[in-house]
């Protein structure tokens, strides 16, 4: 059951129209759900904002959903689901142990406000974010949409700001490995013909939401590239890596 509350209507536009079939290319890791579940500590109760599907939802807590896009949340298999939005969560102060939300707070109109509804309603906090001005950045932005750094620059909040927002008192970085399974956007990086898939792409906020114009110029050059070997060449140094630190974050605050 899908229990409504008021709020923005700007991610739940985003996502009700890219979110179909999110699910096939976006399968929870289990290293990043390891590293939140430890991050969840003792906590019996959690809320997820910014849910989604319910990708790394532990199973063994009482969760409770919060989304404002409906096709997500339909594709959530868990049965305590709400739609609405980080800045208006409609919970008592300190009503759970915890709460969690994975790459969301860039989707958030107010993050600032958002964190500290986290705060508001849980004891304990732990956001899997990303950085904006970490380097190095993915190939795919550098050699093939420049574009989109200014673009992320806007969109996404800076480290400091979360962890400031939050009174964080631990950041734990997340390489990513090389055999990932959570097809966001830097989960490909040692596997470059996985974003000529239009399926994978469109699991991307930030892909999906491009201008063709834009986008299939710099899908042609990359799968050229594949084709004669020259991002090979450029990037053998990749190919014998594990995982490389690409900015991702696990912010952990409260108790």
């Amino acid at each position: 059951m899908t229990i409504e509350s008021p709020g923005d209507d700007a991610t739940s536009a985003k996502y009700d129209s890219i979110g179909a079939g999110y699910r096939r290319a976006r399968r929870p890791d289990p290293r990043l759900a390891a590293a939140i579940g430890r991050a969840l500590g003792d906590a019996r109760t959690v809320v997820n904002v910014g849910a989604g599907a319910g990708s790394y939802e532990p199973d063994d807590r009482e969760v409770t959903a919060v989304d404002p896009s409906q096709v997500m949340l339909d594709q959530h298999p868990g049965t305590r689901k709400i739609k609405g939005v980080a800045e208006e969560l409609p919970f008592e102060d300190g009503e759970f142990d915890a709460a969690m939300a994975v790459l969301t707070v860039h989707h958030w109109p107010d993050p600032a406000r958002g964190l500290a509804e986290l705060r508001r309603v849980s004891r304990r906090q732990a956001v899997f974010t990303w950085d904006p001005d970490h380097r190095p950045e993915l190939w795919l932005v550098e050699e093939y949409l420049p574009e989109v750094r200014e673009f992320d620059l806007t969109r996404f909040t800076p480290l400091s700001e979360v962890t400031e927002a939050l009174d964080a008192h631990t950041v734990l970085p997340f390489p990513i490995p090389h055999d990932f399974t959570d097809g966001f956007r830097a989960a490909y990086w040692r596997r470059p013909e996985a974003y000529l898939d239009p399926v994978v792409r469109a699991s991307m906020s930030t892909l999906a939401t491009l201008p063709p114009s834009l986008l299939e110029p710099a899908v042609a050059r990359l799968r050229e590239d594949l084709r004669s070997g020259a991002w090979q060449r450029r990037h053998a140094d990749l190919l014998e890596r594990e995982s490389v630190d690409y900015g991702y974050r696990l912010v952990l605050a409260g108790d």
